[in-house]
């Protein structure tokens, strides 16, 4: 079993590094293979919702994005990673989950996932539930800590002796190891995962 990270900070190896490779260890502890993903500081083309990625199967800018879909394929959960920005989600996250989830959804229903958020002082709540809200789009079952998924610092040095906040982080890894322990015991047992309805499109204009 595996766990893909995304880190969507600007900053490869800063704060929110820090947070993720404590539940990186944590997962490898537990037995689970970790894959840290960094897409990158340049910016990120934001979806254009030109609807291309249903007809070629990936998302028509060849980026980050692409690459991050072709590792879910083979990948059984998923972190992310994000600084906090204006009391949000990076931009970096912002637009690699928005086209992420919606050229590759295929990839990451019905596997576990969790959302970290890592911030100087306030915010990261917004950021966490801003995360969240891609997991449930995608039938993705949301994995729990002992606390919401936040450590503080502006410096890695500093998220380094938030002592709580990296004890979330531990719980988080090995929560997410337990889960993907289950559902791989469900599987050898005929559990399958329940099979979506066809998709209902309703708007509120008439």
């Amino acid at each position: 079993m595996k766990v893909l990270l995304i880190n969507c900070s600007p900053h490869e190896h800063g704060t929110t590094f820090a947070a993720l490779s404590e539940v990186a260890a944590t997962l490898r502890a537990d037995g689970i293979e970790t894959e840290l993903f960094f897409p990158g500081a340049a910016p990120l083309q934001p979806c254009i919702g030109c609807g291309q990625c249903g007809k070629l199967g990936k998302c028509v800018f060849d980026d980050g994005v692409n690459e991050a879909v072709e590792k879910m394929k083979t990948s059984d959960g998923l972190v992310v990673g994000t600084p906090v920005h204006y009391a949000g989600m990076s931009g970096i996250a912002s637009s690699l989950l928005s086209r992420m989830f919606f050229s590759g959804s295929r990839y990451l229903r019905f596997k576990p996932a969790a959302g970290v958020a890592v911030c100087r002082r306030a915010g990261a709540t917004n950021a966490i539930d801003g995360l969240n809200k891609f997991f449930t789009y995608a039938h993705m079952p949301v994995v729990p800590s002992q606390y919401w998924n936040i450590v503080f610092g502006k410096t890695a040095e500093e998220t380094s002796r938030d002592e709580e906040g990296l004890q979330t982080m531990r719980t988080l890894g090995h929560n997410m190891a337990w889960l993907l322990k289950c559902i791989e015991a469900g599987w050898t047992q005929g559990i399958t995962a329940p099979e979506p309805e066809k998709l209902i499109r309703t708007n509120f204009i008439r």
